[in-house]
């Protein structure tokens, strides 16, 4: 019996071992790339291998389905998927002997649909003639900034004007929480400098500060209302069309299709309310997909800046259409960007503010859909058509 009883134990015990076994990929140089497949590309980070941090740690953005993760180094790789909410842990042995304990995570899944009592938050907020949404917000309980919405940004961003003239102690920056009041709730959030945001505004205001939430936009009304929980009017309105929301790098996008001389292209495009155009398209997936953009009338050539403020050449051609859904917009200018990556290597097309604003727009992040509707300024010149004077 108690031998039996011993082997039982030794049984156990290897199992245990088993469970715990973690794997071991191999690198003589600390440098490594992480490649995370997006919509058939590599969103593509370095990474540096550092055996002197006890656990180093790599955040994929938010997900809401598994997403295949490649970490290599100079000589070995390790390819897996992650789901939303799961991490990854592995070692990473350097030269043979320093053993770096690395870990893939990915952010939780948020929904604050039961918060007691609800939230139904609303602000006042425009945009102005530069087609730059903006609000007003209220940082660390003393200084007023107006902040642009912007759903291609996270976390807080701030310009280095804004820095340096607007607040009575300049804030650290990247690592620090900091309370920002927007209407009667208050924030959390890191701070980060830009050198440029949207016109008239300090800086940009990241989607992520209301992941868990849903955001209503009511450009008829100039309302962002922030809600813990959908109402059943938005629910029960006819007149919103619904859209599936994929995350690519953090960042949120939907189907839309383009359509030339009778080609109809569809795919995922950033929902980018910080980008003041129309549409910004990438030209190494137009020529992947064989769509006539040669075909396309040619309305101007202009240098545009990033918000490190890198100079962007882009081509504006004319659209004969953009089908959101089954919303149709005709010759719709647009922007051609040629041999530039905004998203870490992704080729991506954007949606910006001059598509947006036109539409009534609720944002649930917590069931990951969009909610459109035309508004009044769906029938609004374009704001390239009134520089061209078409």
């Amino acid at each position: 019996m108690k031998a039996i009883l011993t082997l039982i134990i030794a049984l156990n015990s290897c199992v245990c071992f088993s469970q715990k076994a973690i794997q071991i990929i191999r690198a003589h140089s600390n440098k490594a790339t992480i490649y995370v497949r997006y919509n058939q590309s590599n969103s593509v980070y370095r990474w540096h291998i550092n055996p002197k941090v006890k656990l180093d740690v790599f955040t994929v953005g938010k997900l809401n389905k598994a997403t295949r993760v490649t970490f290599k180094t100079d000589i070995d790789s390790l390819i897996f998927k992650i789901k939303p909410g799961q991490k990854k842990d592995f070692i990473v042995l350097l030269n043979d002997k320093d053993s770096c304990i690395t870990q893939v995570q990915t952010i939780a899944t948020k929904n604050l649909a039961k918060l007691s009592p609800e939230i139904h938050d609303s602000i006042p907020f425009f945009v102005n003639k530069y087609n730059t949404n903006f609000l007003k917000a209220i940082f660390d309980r003393t200084d007023s900034l107006l902040l642009n919405f912007d759903t291609g940004a996270t976390d807080v961003a701030l310009t280095n004007d804004a820095l340096k003239s607007k607040f009575r102690s300049r804030p650290k920056l990247y690592n620090t929480d900091y309370t920002l009041q927007i209407g009667s709730k208050l924030y959390k959030s890191k701070v980060h400098d830009i050198e440029m945001a949207g016109y008239e505004t300090d800086g940009l205001l990241g989607w992520n500060n209301f992941d868990g939430m849903i955001v209503e936009l009511n450009y008829d009304e100039n309302k962002l209302i922030v809600h813990s929980k959908i109402p059943k009017q938005i629910l029960q309105d006819k007149d919103y069309e619904t859209f599936k929301m994929r995350y690519f790098d953090n960042k949120p996008f939907i189907e839309s299709e383009l359509q030339q001389r009778g080609i109809k292209n569809k795919n995922w495009f950033l929902f980018d309310l910080g980008y003041t155009r129309t549409i910004m398209l990438d030209s190494d997936l137009l020529n992947e997909a064989h769509f006539p953009t040669s075909d396309m009338k040619e309305l101007n050539k202009v240098v545009m800046h990033g918000v490190s403020g890198n100079e962007i050449p882009v081509i504006t051609s004319n659209l004969e259409i953009l089908k959101v859904g089954n919303f149709k917009l005709e010759n719709v200018p647009v922007q051609v960007l040629k041999n530039v990556n905004p998203l870490r290597g992704l080729n991506i097309h954007i949606l910006g503010n001059d598509i947006l604003k036109r539409f009534n727009t609720v944002l649930d992040f917590q069931k990951d859909v969009v909610y459109l509707k035309p508004n009044k300024l769906y029938h609004a010149d374009f704001a390239d058509q009134k520089k061209s004077g078409n």
